[in-house]
């Protein structure tokens, strides 16, 4: 017998997250100079890391030969200052995506479900699966969450439903009034993960205090993330706040020391830093309407987003799909953007905003590749 086949079948059946295109890949295939590569493909921020972050991360290096805090003892003490909450409701994270796989692990049994919205990041149902439980996908409205949907989907044997807010890959916003509805309305024994981890870049309008509802709920989880408007996506930290006691059980399956030094002095560094996630914010602003004047002038269609990135449309060719090709052809020209396929989404790519020139380097690509 294949060893492998010992593996169980819901597990050999995970097709495998499929990231970005690295800018060192393209230009090996390519052929093409690094250094003119424009990647975005990953929504990560075209300003880097703050000084500060740097700064910190210099002074940690001397101390490579320890492990790190594994209860990240300064990293929550900066998080319970910044968002007042408590510490013991705080657990850390390799990144967002690791307190969605803890979430899972702590929740999740063959033969349990969860409830997520089609068009949803793609790490919900991989989670999902990995602990042999069965995803409900929810049909999609307007390319954005059905909360009284995914509300009827949820049965007897859901234990946790995922809701990002804003969504990636689609960039929908929820407004906070119909997520707190939503909340009062779920059994108190499914948890509702609420993914932020692009808030920072919501406009003012759009801003609300999420982590004001987690008393009343106690079936409440928020994650967040320094991979995008802090600018930390290398050094992989994110964080979930929740009721200390559903803390409790992540830390019980969470890896010992799983955010390392680096990592942790650099998120508290960067929490200090809001001058950044500001100047990150206005960047991210004006970068969205430079495309999507883009977008206009090109006579594309695309899905109005809150994240740092933006879906659109390519238009069919004798009713077959342009997305592939005109994804292809920017790839030639040195710029790397996102297919959404996989997200049933085969007539889009997703961009990231970038910097006004990477915008426009883009856009140009874009133009030549539609002719």
């Amino acid at each position: 017998m294949d060893i492998c086949e010992l593996s169980p079948a819901y597990i050999r059946a995970i097709a495998p997250y499929q990231p970005g295109k690295p800018i060192t890949e393209l230009a090996r295939e390519m052929g093409l100079d690094e250094t003119k590569i424009v990647k975005l493909a990953s929504n990560e921020n075209p300003l880097g890391m703050s000084p500060c972050v740097l700064s910190a991360i210099q002074k940690e290096l001397a101390n490579l030969a320890r492990y790190p805090d594994g209860n990240a003892f300064d990293l929550k003490a900066a998080i319970s200052r910044r968002f007042a909450v408590s510490a013991d409701s705080l657990v850390i994270g390799n990144g967002s995506n690791d307190l969605l796989e803890l979430v899972c692990g702590a929740f999740l049994t063959p033969g349990s479900s969860t409830v997520y919205s089609q068009h949803a990041f793609a790490v919900y149902p991989l989670a999902t699966q990995a602990r042999g439980a069965t995803g409900i996908v929810v049909p999609a409205r307007n390319y954005g969450h059905d909360l009284n949907a995914m509300l009827a989907a949820i049965t007897a044997t859901t234990r946790i439903v995922f809701i990002a807010n804003p969504n990636n890959p689609t960039g929908s916003f929820i407004p906070a009034a119909d997520i707190e509805a939503f909340l009062a309305k779920v059994p108190t024994n499914v948890v509702v993960v609420l993914d932020e981890a692009y808030t920072e870049y919501l406009p003012p309008e759009q801003r609300s205090n999420s982590m004001a509802w987690l008393p009343t709920y106690k079936n409440l989880m928020i994650t967040r993330t320094f991979s995008k408007a802090y600018g930390l996506a290398g050094l992989r930290v994110g964080f979930g706040v929740m009721h200390p006691e559903v803390a409790d059980l992540l830390n019980r399956v969470r890896q010992p020391f799983n955010v390392n030094s680096l990592a942790l002095a650099g998120a508290v560094a960067a929490l200090d830093d809001q001058d950044f996630v500001a100047k990150s914010y206005a960047l991210n602003r004006a970068g969205m309407m430079q495309l999507e004047k883009g977008f206009r002038e090109l006579s594309l269609k695309w899905i109005p987003s809150s994240g740092n990135f933006v879906c659109f449309e390519l238009p069919k060719k004798n009713g077959v799909s342009t997305a592939g090709a005109v994804y292809q052809s920017l790839l030639k020209r040195g710029v790397i953007v996102r297919p959404v396929a996989g997200y049933e989404m085969p007539d889009h790519l997703r961009v990231t905003i970038g910097t006004e020139a990477e915008n426009a380097i883009f856009l140009e690509a874009l133009r030549a590749s539609l002719s």
